[in-house]
């Protein structure tokens, strides 16, 4: 593990290599998916305001729908959902798992209540047969699932397990509910939760030859920004309400990812231009699309490909990343040989990276167009 200072010396970025010294790489072995049923359209959305508001939100956002629960789906049955599939594109079986991590910020068995103990993971596991995995909670915002990574891939290139599943399901639709009740303006700090959707999402990262899988994963923590957003139990019912300053979040991001993800690419020996896809947390089309141009004018080079799929699924929260990288790869555009960079964006603010080739991974999913 290395912990390098960026360019204006203000944060830390901690980077793992693939094999920080010991014989052990790390791989993603298989990723899968469980997106609810319904869809529900931002016209449909913005219908249903108590206020007549006059927000754009499609022009916005480049959101046209998203995925929402239905009667009999949570958190619980979306994550069970995903590691189900995800073992289903996998060459391991449940009794393989060696630990199992569940991310997700929402931990719902039924409609609203919340289940903290026991774990919503040992639910899981028990429900998928990995009954011999330890498991555990973790939750760190939209970051969840690549912070899930972050921990697994430790644990295999110290040779402590060889197999592990990140796993998240997140039932969110209800802080996009609640915020439509409520907001008045495009300037309201509820605008972000308006973009949200539902998605369960699970990966398997297993051991790999040194050298191979995953050659740089890394986070850093911007502190002084952790009140940018924020959530709370709603005042108006069943669910939660979220503020968020968004204007001011992307203009933090925005500054501050570019730095960041210099240092990776150098920890990794490559230049930006050398990656094929970049998977960014899908905000909105907006904040991705001027995220890009700043990359390319800072770092003098942009990415083959930026990923956005939030015109199908809006923000699915800790899931983004792996709800995109599953349907890219189901439809084949992302191939073996490919070079990937995951980007978190996570209020708190938490930045994480991930940055791999593709490999066996593209074997198991879809047919070429």
């Amino acid at each position: 593990m290395a912990e390098i200072r960026n360019e204006r010396q203000r944060h830390w970025l901690t980077l793992e290599s693939a094999a920080p010294g010991g014989p052990w790489g790390c791989r993603i072995d298989s990723v899968g998916v469980k997106l609810p049923a319904g869809r529900l359209t931002t016209r449909d959305l913005m219908s249903k305001t108590s206020h007549h508001t006059r927000i754009q939100l499609e022009r916005l956002t480049g959101i046209h729908e998203r995925r929402v629960v239905g009667p009999g789906e949570n958190s619980f049955t979306l994550a069970t959902g995903a590691a189900r599939d995800c073992l289903s594109h996998s060459r391991h079986q449940a009794a393989d798992i060696e630990m199992l991590v569940s991310t997700s910020i929402t931990r719902s068995k039924g409609r609203f209540a919340q289940s903290f103990e026991p774990s919503l993971s040992l639910a899981i596991k028990q429900a998928i047969g990995a009954t011999q995995a330890v498991n555990f909670d973790v939750s760190n915002a939209c970051a969840g699932m690549l912070t899930g990574v972050f921990i697994l891939h430790d644990s295999i290139v110290r040779g402590e397990i060889s197999c592990g599943m990140v796993v998240s399901g997140e039932y969110i639709s209800h802080l996009s509910w609640n915020a439509a009740r409520q907001i008045r303006s495009v300037f309201s700090n509820q605008l972000a939760s308006l973009t949200l959707g539902d998605a369960g999402a699970a990966v398997i990262v297993e051991r790999a030859p040194r050298g191979t899988g995953i050659d740089v994963i890394g986070f850093t923590t911007l502190a002084e920004h952790s009140r940018l957003c924020l959530a709370f139990p709603s005042s108006l019912g069943p669910g939660a309400q979220m503020y968020t300053k968004s204007r001011k979040l992307h203009r933090v991001a925005i500054n501050d990812m570019p730095p960041l993800v210099a240092e990776a690419i150098v920890e990794a020996g490559i230049s930006l231009a050398d990656i094929d896809y970049l998977i960014p947390h899908q905000t909105s089309a907006r904040a991705i699309r001027a995220g890009t141009r700043e990359f390319a004018a800072r770092l003098g080079a942009q990415p083959k490909h930026v990923v956005m799929n939030l015109e199908e699924y809006g923000n699915t929260s800790s899931t983004t990343l792996f709800v995109a990288l599953h349907k890219y790869l189901q439809e084949h555009k992302i191939r073996k040989g490919d070079r990937v960079m995951l980007l978190a964006l996570a209020s708190g603010i938490e930045i994480g990276m991930a940055l791999f080739t593709i490999d066996d991974l593209a074997d198991g999913y879809g047919h070429p167009h």
